[in-house]
């Protein structure tokens, strides 16, 4: 975890983009490969495209996510099911 003393990592890139977003009123995704971030109270109701590895996942921002990261909303594994009894005898 991150000290408290230096307070939430963001990016400042994206604070500028999150800034922009609001000002233009546009409702098209912010696209970011900030997974570390910290989701912010200013970041409510925007939609971010994050990116896990191989495609951008879009993610809308709601109140109860403040104070989470971006990543934890854009798994990076795809679960597929554990393997079934037939799977495992046969391998």
């Amino acid at each position: 975890s991150r000290s408290i003393k230096k307070g939430p990592y963001i990016s400042p890139k994206l604070l500028k983009k999150v800034s922009e977003f609001h000002r233009s009123g546009s409702n098209k995704p912010i696209k970011t490969w900030e997974r570390g971030s910290m989701i912010m109270p200013e970041m409510v109701g925007v939609t971010f495209a994050i990116h896990d590895g191989r495609k951008f996942i879009q993610v809308l921002i709601s109140e109860n996510m403040v104070g989470h990261r971006l990543g934890e909303f854009a798994p990076t594994r795809t679960f597929r099911g554990h393997a079934s009894k037939t799977e495992r005898m046969s391998g």
